[in-house]
């Protein structure tokens, strides 16, 4: 589980930055996030959000599988 949060992290931030860089790059190119509505600002944003989440749980993961 420890490991399965950690690695589901690094995923999720992995995507996440990819996605943002992408975008900020070539505003046409929305890639996984293109059906949300609300234009590039709005798909970056969630790109970093997904990252931030990845950040959360790869920390949370990691502390778990340290502390045992």
């Amino acid at each position: 589980m420890r490991t399965s949060m950690l690695v589901l992290g690094m995923v999720l931030l992995v995507v996440g930055l990819q996605g943002a860089v992408r975008q900020l790059i070539d505003h046409e190119n929305a890639g996984l996030l293109g059906w949300l509505p609300g234009g590039p600002a709005t798909q970056i944003t969630a790109h970093v959000a997904v990252a931030v989440g990845g950040v959360i749980l790869a920390a949370r993961g990691d502390r778990r599988a340290a502390a045992r």
